[in-house]
């Protein structure tokens, strides 16, 4: 397969979870649809990072832009810049997507932010975080099932789908970048069609006469 086939692959399987990524960490934003709890700041850290907007959202999607649109030049020379260019668009976007895989971990493990029934009677807490911190034999998604939140209103499984979308994706895409930057390798170091049974002479002769 050649370069500029599998960079265009790539980049177009990029855009949509790029997008469903940013309009998941909107949502995580706005639990029950409204914005008073942002407003209220009673709205989980790992959402208000949004790692989902500007990392795994619209760093992958610049990535994701020029994976699609590459130019990839005739000459030798020409030609392995672009693949250079390529590598670092694309450990970039490794990077974001790791974050926000990172983050939405995170926001698994700690739970939403909510009103809830404690000892101390309704506060505003992240319950599982104290469970954590606790040393709990738990696993999060045996905690997820027995926590009660009295508002917002389904913030539980808003929060559980939600923050679960962001680590598919953003693991998914960790994957396709990385794919990416070892394509582009391959294609710096050998050619256009690194696939292909042989390399023409023709194609690096350009860079020989130029250097000599």
């Amino acid at each position: 397969m050649c370069v500029g086939r599998c960079s265009r692959f790539v980049g177009w399987s990029l855009v949509p979870m790029s997008v469903l990524s940013m309009l998941s960490n909107t949502l995580l934003l706005f639990p029950d649809l409204k914005a008073r709890y942002l407003l209220e700041g009673h709205v989980t850290p790992e959402a208000t990072w949004s790692t989902g907007l500007w990392a795994s959202g619209l760093l992958v999607l610049v990535a994701a832009r020029s994976f699609i649109s590459n130019n990839l030049q005739r000459s030798c020379c020409g030609f392995r810049i672009e693949m250079m260019w390529q590598i670092g668009t694309s450990s970039v976007a490794v990077a974001a997507a790791g974050i926000c895989f990172l983050i939405s971990s995170a926001g698994l493990a700690c739970g939403p932010l909510c009103l809830h029934n404690s000892t101390e009677g309704l506060i505003w807490d992240q319950p599982l975080k104290k469970l954590i911190r606790r040393g709990s034999p738990y696993f999060p998604i045996q905690a997820w099932q027995t926590l009660t939140c009295e508002e917002p209103s389904g913030v539980v499984p808003w929060n559980a789908v939600l923050f679960s979308v962001l680590l598919a994706t953003s693991g998914i895409q960790v994957l396709l970048c990385a794919a990416q930057t070892l394509n582009a390798l391959l294609g710096m170091l050998c050619g256009q069609g690194f696939g292909r049974n042989k390399v023409r002479w023709e194609t690096v002769r350009p860079c020989v006469s130029a250097g000599g």
